[in-house]
């Protein structure tokens, strides 16, 4: 197999065992067996191109793109913004950006969705956008509610956001999820707490951003994604036909001043490395969190 292609591989350093007994449905779906190692081809070297005739303009505000003329969800507006990168700091443009969470009160919209929270009429819990020719992508949206789960008799699960981004090829793809900075129940997580590595957690922490924040309207946070790259790493990117994926004004604004954030972007040279992360992709229902693979269906989770 030629090598001028290839994918570097993951460092499972940052990944968490398929078996980890505190959370509880790892034992029922990790695997007995060892893993086998199989060499890609071109069904994982390649993978789907989007373009901005499948995005709906409203796709990005989750605030409004579920909402009834004129009204719009509840809870706290926030500012969900960052950059997908590449492992040389090489930003990814033009890729899909897919986000699901639970409403303000932390219940999804999910037919198997029991918890006493109320449903938000105006609030479906997902948007999409593609990201702009330096990488950067924006979602308008609302902070989501903590939300109990049967793991224990008491467990919560912290406030947090699904992410699917494709990437160029199907073994770029990833499905993780990101936290908010300075929520208590982060460390009470068990989830969170199968990384081996405690710095992990924060490479899946949005991190406050007062300097993309909408004034009297909402906070911004900011959660920069680093996929695998190939060993090429002088590969052209692909070319979108039409314009970039920033669609209003406050997704420009939040673009813009994403470098001048708390230092945790590609301005200091340190990428978050969200390929590195625990976040793996979810199950079929919402609150079970992420397992074990990366690849895994966007609306599962």
């Amino acid at each position: 197999m030629s090598r001028g292609g290839d994918f570097y591989p993951r460092d499972r350093g940052w990944h968490p065992p398929a078996l980890t007994p505190a959370y509880k449905t790892s034992v029922a779906r990790s695997p007995r067996q060892a893993l086998i190692s199989l060499e890609g081809g071109i069904g994982e070297l390649t993978g789907p191109v989007f373009g901005q005739g499948d995005i709906g303009p409203a796709d990005h505000d989750l605030i409004r793109n579920h909402a009834r003329p004129g009204e719009s969800s509840l809870g706290e507006r926030i500012v969900l913004h960052g950059q997908v990168l590449d492992e040389n700091a090489r930003p990814v443009p033009h890729t899909l950006v897919e986000i699901w969470q639970a409403n303000a009160g932390g219940r999804y919209r999910h037919a198997t969705d029991g918890y006493l929270a109320p449903l938000d009429p105006n609030f479906g819990g997902s948007g999409r956008t593609l990201t702009d020719a330096e990488g950067r992508y924006a979602f308008h949206t609302v902070k989501p509610g903590a939300y109990p789960w049967r793991n224990s008799v008491n467990a919560w699960r912290p406030a947090h956001v699904h992410f699917s981004v494709f990437g160029t090829a199907f073994v770029q793809r990833l499905v993780t999820q990101c936290y908010f900075e300075g929520d208590p129940l982060i460390p009470h997580c068990p989830i969170a707490g199968t990384l081996p590595d405690p710095a992990g957690v924060d490479r899946l922490t949005a991190v406050l951003d007062l300097n993309a924040s909408l004034p009297l309207d909402s906070l911004a946070w900011r959660f920069d994604i680093v996929l695998r790259r190939r060993e090429l790493s002088d590969a052209p990117a692909p070319a979108l036909p039409a314009r970039d994926a920033v669609p209003d004004r406050w997704a420009l604004r939040a673009h813009r001043a994403g470098a001048r954030g708390r230092g945790t972007g590609p301005a200091d040279g340190r990428p978050r490395a969200a390929d590195r992360r625990a976040g793996g992709a979810g199950d079929a229902h919402p609150r079970r969190g992420p397992g074990a693979g990366r690849h895994r269906p966007a609306g599962a989770g």
